[in-house]
C-alpha cells in the first residue's frame, strides 16, 4: 500500500510539473516577440493607439481602437475606454502563433467567460453651451448552453440574459446620459444581473 502511495505521490509530482512546464512556454510580452493586430510589436505600456496589452485596456478614441479605419470615421471624435479580462485578449501567447491569445483552450469565445467594458464619451451643443455625453456597456461571452432566441440570448432555464452583440456575446448592461436626448442613467439590465464574472468557462451563471 505505502510503495502504491509513493508511487501516485511520485506521479502527481511529475504531472505537475510537466503543467508548469508547460505553462512556462508562454510568451510574454516582455519577451519582444508578440504582435498586435496591426502588425506592431506589443510593448509594455500604452502603444500610440492607445492600447495597454499588458493591463489590459484602451484609452483613446473610437477610431483609434481600429487602428483609424475608413469606416469609423464619422465617430473619429468620440473617447473610448475599454478594460477586458485574459479570455477576451490575454497578454500572453501559450499557442505558439507569435499573437496574444483569445479564449485560449475554447473553440471559440461561447463558453470561454470572456468580457469587455466600453465607456464612451463626447460633446453635444445644447443651446449654444457644449455638454457632456456617455455611454457605458458591459459585454460578456455567454454560457456555452446559451441559447440565442429572436436576437436575445437565454440561460439553459431559459432567463434572458441580454441582446446579442458580435455573434457569442450578450449586452448585460447598459447606462446612457445625453443632456441633448433627454436620456439620464440606466438603459438596460439583464435579468440575471450584470456582475462580469457571473458567465464562468463552465458555462454557468
Amino acid at each position: 500500500m505505502k510503495r502504491k502511495f509513493m508511487a501516485a505521490l511520485a506521479l502527481g509530482v511529475l504531472v505537475g510539473l510537466a503543467g508548469l512546464a508547460q505553462a512556462q512556454k508562454c510568451t510574454t510580452i516582455q519577451d519582444g516577440t508578440l504582435y498586435a493586430d496591426d502588425g506592431s510589436l506589443v510593448t509594455v505600456g500604452f502603444d500610440d493607439w492607445g492600447y495597454n496589452y499588458q493591463a489590459h485596456m484602451f484609452n483613446g478614441t473610437y477610431c483609434d481602437a481600429y487602428f483609424d479605419a475608413s469606416w469609423c470615421q464619422p465617430y473619429k471624435d468620440i473617447e473610448l475606454i475599454m478594460k477586458w479580462n485574459d479570455a477576451w485578449l490575454s497578454n500572453k501567447d501559450c499557442d505558439g502563433d507569435g499573437l496574444l491569445d483569445r479564449h485560449y483552450g475554447y473553440d471559440s469565445y461561447k463558453g470561454s467567460g470572456a468580457w469587455l467594458t466600453n465607456h464612451q464619451s463626447g460633446w453635444v451643443d445644447v443651446n449654444g453651451k457644449l455638454r457632456k455625453w456617455t455611454y457605458f456597456v458591459k459585454i460578456v461571452a455567454v454560457p456555452s448552453d446559451a441559447v440565442l432566441e429572436n436576437g436575445t440570448w437565454l440561460s439553459a432555464d431559459g432567463t434572458e440574459i441580454g441582446r446579442q452583440i458580435w455573434g457569442d456575446f450578450a449586452i448585460i448592461q447598459e447606462v446612457y446620459n445625453d443632456p441633448a436626448q433627454g436620456a439620464h442613467g440606466l438603459l438596460y439590465k439583464s435579468p440575471v444581473g450584470p456582475g462580469l464574472g457571473m458567465y464562468g468557462p463552465h458555462g454557468q451563471p
